[in-house]
């Protein structure tokens, strides 16, 4: 006798967003200008949550809410439905369901074969039967890609682990993706000089435009209201163009254009997972910043191939980690904090992207470990590194580019956690907080504190060098433990 799948036990109480919503709305990919259908949407909470945003949201569920409306919406989300469904060709039907009534964008979330790890059940055709008689299917992250493109012959986007984007429109597609490249720009120095300080806030929009896309706008690329402003102080954008480049380091906008190159040829490498689009499918902005830095689009593919083709070699990857002016290198990685990853070597950028392409963003990740002993790139959280001097590891998803898979390890139980030093070489050269911590690790270096690296390593390693010195770290400063006692006093 088949046993009866209670679906309904698995709607959860959500006390804020899901992380798929989150993630769409941190991508800016929903908002308040976009209607939302959340299907499958449980109890209704995500529906709720949206709401108290300002996301026009309705909900579908058939049990919960079985006579809400399941209309066309700009963003309909599939949050953690596929995976409760035990019949295939009904779990099929539903994502096509979901995808007819998408206007601009489908997300889709499952859980993955990490969740499984200790739940308690047993087979039941593809996935487990829990012991609460739920069904759960749980994937390989590109089981799950390769799931949705097949079922729907649509190309989808890792969005995160477990989340996947598919747009209606692919030149909304290569817009996203384009957006995920890393980017960096050199700090902008503007002589004071009278007629500019005078029209600040007049050339701002003008200067932030030609610094995200090393030109000059074409008509209607700035707002009306940004035109108007310039053309009534200088008569033609042209002037306006013209005194920012005068008043501006001589180098400014070299390194602004070799830096877009750089982005422009990594989004169009990556671009080769799936269907590359061609040069009519590339929003207008887009498809003009490559004209104008590469001539051609052709021009442009053929240096991004060549600079994907450099990703698989492992000498090459080696000599750009070794090259690298930012991150901490050891005998077998490169670990970057993600605010510098724009500052990597191209072919890094691409061989972290390459990675991304198959996980999606990882949440909360924050130093990026690139391998150069192995094709893996590995996303790590230390969830106080901003606030503490010696932050200990919680968390890392390691994508294996090789196997073409993705796995999770949570260290938040482990009693004595990996832990960091020297956190002024995970940073970009132009960061705020790198002299502070270059400080502290001088001084724990006149200690002697780092004489033995392999001790160090570890929270309670760390702990008991830090004893045995007769020290202790407050903030980002060493302070000798009896300095401490005595100022208590």
């Amino acid at each position: 006798m088949i046993p009866a799948v209670a679906r309904h036990r698995t709607a959860l109480v959500r006390t804020h967003l899901s992380r798929p919503l989150a993630t769409a709305l941190a991508d800016n990919l929903l908002g308040p200008s976009q209607t939302l259908l959340d299907y499958g949407s449980g109890r209704g909470d995500d529906v709720r949550h949206a709401k108290a945003l300002g996301i026009p949201a309705v909900g579908w569920d058939p049990v919960h809410q079985p006579d809400g409306p399941r209309a066309a919406a700009d963003v309909v989300n599939l949050g953690y439905v596929v995976n409760v469904i035990e019949d295939q060709a009904e779990r099929a039907a539903c994502l096509r369901q979901a995808w007819e009534l998408a206007n601009r964008l489908l997300v889709v979330s499952a859980r993955l074969t990490w969740d499984a790890r200790d739940l308690v059940g047993r087979p039941f055709g593809d996935g487990l039967l829990t012991r609460t008689g739920t069904f759960q299917k749980f994937y390989e992250q590109t089981e799950l890609a390769n799931w949705i493109e097949q079922t729907l012959e649509v190309r989808s986007v890792a969005a995160a682990p477990g989340i996947f984007y598919l747009f209606r429109e692919p030149s909304a597609a290569q817009d996203f993706l384009a957006r995920r490249v890393h980017t960096y720009r050199p700090r902008v120095r503007i002589e004071p000089q009278a007629i500019y300080e005078s029209n600040r806030e007049r050339l701002e929009p003008l200067l932030d435009f030609m610094t995200a896309h090393a030109r000059p706008p074409r008509p209607s690329e700035l707002s009306r209201a940004a035109e108007g402003d310039l053309t009534t102080v200088f008569g033609t954008i042209g002037r306006a163009v013209r005194l920012l480049q005068q008043v501006t380091d001589a180098d400014l906008w070299q390194q602004v254009t070799i830096q877009r190159r750089s982005e422009l040829m990594i989004y169009i490498a990556l671009s080769r997972f799936g269907r590359r689009p061609s040069y009519n499918q590339l929003p207008a902005s887009l498809a003009t910043d490559i004209r104008s830095l590469f001539g051609t689009y052709q021009a442009a593919c053929v240096q991004a191939d060549r600079l994907l083709l450099s990703c698989g070699d492992p000498a090459i990857v080696l000599v750009s980690a070794r090259s690298a002016s930012v991150g901490k290198q050891t005998p077998s990685a490169l670990y970057v904090h993600r605010s510098a990853l724009g500052h990597l070597p191209p072919v890094l950028q691409v061989y972290e992207g390459c990675a991304r392409v198959l996980a999606g963003t990882v949440e909360n990740a924050n130093l990026v470990k690139l391998s150069v002993t192995q094709p893996q790139v590995s996303y790590l959280s230390y969830p106080t590194f901003e606030r503490q001097a010696h932050p200990t590891l919680a968390s890392a998803v390691t994508v294996n580019l090789r196997n073409l898979t993705v796995d999770w390890r949570d260290y938040r139980q482990v009693d004595n956690p990996p832990l960091l030093h020297r956190k002024e070489e995970f940073v970009g050269s132009d960061d705020p907080r790198r002299e502070l911590y270059a400080r502290l690790t001088k001084a724990e270096h006149r200690k002697g504190l780092y004489a033995d690296p392999n001790r160090i390593g570890t929270r309670s390693g760390w702990e008991s060098v830090l004893a045995q010195a007769g020290v202790t770290v407050q903030g980002h400063r060493l302070v000798c433990r009896s300095a401490r006692t005595s100022s208590s006093h």
